[in-house]
């Protein structure tokens, strides 16, 4: 049977239409590498009692919370879990004619001589974790600040450091990566993805 232009025009379309992306880290390489990334918070540490996992939203807050289940599994330590919205301290939005909506932060205890432990889904410019860091200020004087991030995507504009890394990834700035779970949520199982798009990482 010959087959079709019309059909293999309109394949031709959508697929010039589609946003190009690739799948960078797996559900699996994630596990894989939230795991290590536990291994090597036990070994810095030696107060893991002092710890506090605290998830930047969207994309940190799955992350933070399987990293505190590892590290509960590795030490059999309960450690709290947080989660801090960055929205109200970021210094790269004042400009925006549209303020994005705020999320919800959930801090249930004072930082106060903790050691907190950030994640953040993609670290880029570093903007996001100094956000992070200024709103700590508000719920105490943490002992430090240690940043887990999945994926460093480069192009940074401050001079702040990343103590844990999943995984890095060269990208260009009209790329965008983003942590995607199921129907576009943040349910496991989840994936990593690089879209070629306008957009900026963080």
């Amino acid at each position: 049977m010959a087959n079709d232009p019309s059909k293999a025009h309109g394949a031709a379309v959508r697929a010039a239409s589609a946003p190009h992306e690739r799948v960078v880290l797996d559900d699996l390489g994630i596990r894989r590498a939230l795991v290590r990334i536990a291994h090597e918070i036990v070994e810095r540490n030696e107060d893991l009692g002092g710890l506090y996992v605290v998830g930047v939203p969207n994309g940190g807050v799955p992350l933070a919370r399987q990293l505190a289940e590892n590290l509960r599994e590795i030490t059999g330590v309960e450690l709290v879990v947080g989660i801090l919205d960055t929205t109200l301290y970021r210094d790269d939005l004042t400009g925006s004619a549209q303020r994005p909506p705020l999320r919800r932060t959930e801090m249930p205890s004072a930082v106060d001589d903790r050691i907190v432990i950030l994640v953040d889904d993609v670290f880029s410019t570093g903007r996001t974790v100094r956000a992070a860091m200024d709103a700590l200020m508000d719920f105490g004087r943490p002992r430090a600040v240690q940043v887990v991030a999945l994926i460093d995507r480069g192009h940074r504009e401050l001079p702040i450091k990343i103590d844990y890394v999943g995984k890095n990834i060269p990208t260009a700035r009209r790329e965008r990566v983003v942590v995607r779970g199921r129907e576009g949520g943040l349910d496991w199982p989840l994936e990593v993805v690089v879209l070629a798009d306008e957009g900026e990482g963080r």
